[in-house]
Order: C-alpha cells, then structure tokens, then sequence
C-alpha cells in the first residue's frame, strides 16, 4: 500500500497538485535564497571595490594637497627673505638719510650748487684755469643752500630712494610669481 492509495480518490487529484505546489514553492523559497546570497556577494564585491577606488582618489587628493601645501610653503619662506631683505634695504636707507638729515641740521655737511658763471676764470673750454686740490669740481663758484632748503632736498631724495627700494621689491616679487617653475 502507497501513500496515495489513502488518500480518497475524490481528493487525490487536489493532493497531487497541493504536493507539487508545495515542491515548486519549496525550490522557488531555495532558489530565492541562493539568489539572495549571491546577490549580497556581488553588493559586498561592488561595496568594497567602490570604498576602494574612494580611498584610492582621497589618497591621491591627499597627496596633490600636500604637494601644493609644500609648494605653498616654500613660496611663503622666499617671500619672507624677500620682504626681509627689503626691509632692511629700507631701513638702511631710512638710518642713511637720517644721519645725513641730522649733519645737515648740525651744519656738519652743507650742501652746495654750482653757479653757472663764477668768479673763477673760466677757459676757453668751460674748464676753469684753476682747480683746488681738495675738490673733483673745477672752479670755486658754488652757492651754499640754506639748510631748510637742503633738509627738504634730502628728504626729496629719501622719498626717491624709498620709491625706488619699493619698486625693486615689487619687481622682485612680480618677477617671482611669474617665473615658470
């Protein structure tokens, strides 16, 4: 005796088909699962390669920002013995006037000009038949200025002598960043 034979005969047919539902669902249920775990493997291989590839670009980020960084750096060291150097360059001058401004005050050092006619006797060729010994400057007519007036000459000059270590800084630093590396 088989296991169909107890089953009712009247019956039978729907037993037949609620078994063969039950064995397509069972193998639907283990196929569903054998596709859910391969499916998961597959999103934790693209997981890792996509966390992977993230870690591989921040890397190379990193390291571009890290080059610029020391580039950044260096350029930043040059500007400040750059900014050093002319600093001192201007405050040299700065003293230099000073010194100059404060012998002038003293009447240490007069400034003078030549005149153009003077009371030497000048040559046939604009050079004077007498010349001192002490002197470049051919001839002894020249006018002592006044030292107010030789004060603001000077300080003329300072401000020439600032523009001018200013001007160099600036070409130095346009020249600098302009430079191709």
């Amino acid at each position: 005796m088989s296991v169909l034979d107890l089953i009712p005969a009247p019956v039978r047919p729907w037993a037949i088909a609620l078994v063969l539902l039950l064995v397509a669902g069972v193998s639907a249920a283990g196929a569903w699962q054998v596709q859910k775990w391969r499916y998961g493997k597959l999103q934790a291989d693209q997981a890792a390669f996509s966390a992977e590839s993230a870690e591989g670009r921040a890397n190379a980020a990193l390291a571009t920002l890290e080059f610029e960084q020391g580039k950044r750096l260096a350029l930043e060291a040059k500007l400040k013995t750059n900014d050093d150097t002319h600093y001192k360059e201007l405050s040299d001058a700065k003293k230099a006037l000073q010194r100059l401004s404060d012998r002038l005050a003293t009447a240490d050092v007069r400034l003078s000009v030549l005149l153009a006619t003077g009371t030497g006797r000048v040559g046939a060729d604009g050079v004077s038949a007498t010349a001192s010994a002490g002197g470049v400057v051919h001839g002894s007519a020249r006018a002592e200025l006044d030292p107010a007036h030789a004060q603001r000459i000077v300080a003329i000059t300072g401000d020439g002598d600032q523009g001018l270590i200013a001007l160099a800084g600036c070409q130095a630093y346009a020249k600098e960043i302009s430079t191709p590396k």
